[in-house]
Formats: structure tokens, sequence, C-alpha cells
């Protein structure tokens, strides 16, 4: 038997605890930690548009100008998924102020 720390993708916070499966039968982790913005989340996801450092690259792709479209092809996930993802942190779709403004 191997153990394996599990670590919050979020805080990387190690009070961790079981918290069911998915209906795909994937282990879901709870994270203790109060300040934590996160609650739940699973190891291996099978969809790219789910993984912690994926949205990061959204949100720093739509910093530096980059297209919705063009964003969803290099990372390989679908456009409505970049659009939600923008619509969660509040970032606005259109070009940020402009110098000078």
């Amino acid at each position: 038997m191997v153990l394996t720390t599990v670590l919050c993708p979020v805080c990387r916070h190690d009070n961790i605890s079981k918290r069911g499966k998915t209906e795909n039968g994937k282990q879901r982790y709870l994270c203790q930690n109060p300040e934590c913005s996160i609650k739940t989340f699973i190891l291996d996801y099978d969809y790219n548009g789910y993984l912690p450092e994926v949205k990061n690259k959204i949100i720093d792709m739509a910093i530096n100008g980059s297209g919705i479209r063009d964003t969803a092809r290099i990372l390989d996930i679908s456009p409505t998924t970049v659009i939600n993802e923008l619509k969660k942190k509040n970032l606005a779709l259109s070009p940020f102020a402009k110098e000078g403004d």
C-alpha cells in the first residue's frame, strides 16, 4: 500500500479529507483550510478546461490580448469554457482601458 500526500491545488494546504466520488468513480477531496477559495477538487481531470493551471492560463492570455478562439485553440479547450472562465473572473471581454484615457 502506497500513501500519497494530497495537496490542495489552490492553497497548497495538506489538511485534506476524502469527500466521496464523482460520477466517473474518481476520488473527490475536500480542502479543510477555511481561507481556501476552493472546496472540493479531484486530482486527475478528464477535460483540460477543469485544470487550475489552464484556468490561470486563460486569464493570462486574456490580459495579454489573446482572443477567445485563439485561447481555446492553443489550450485545446472549448471557446465556451474560455468565456465562462472570463465571466467568473469578472474580466471584461472588451480590450482593457487604453493608455492615456
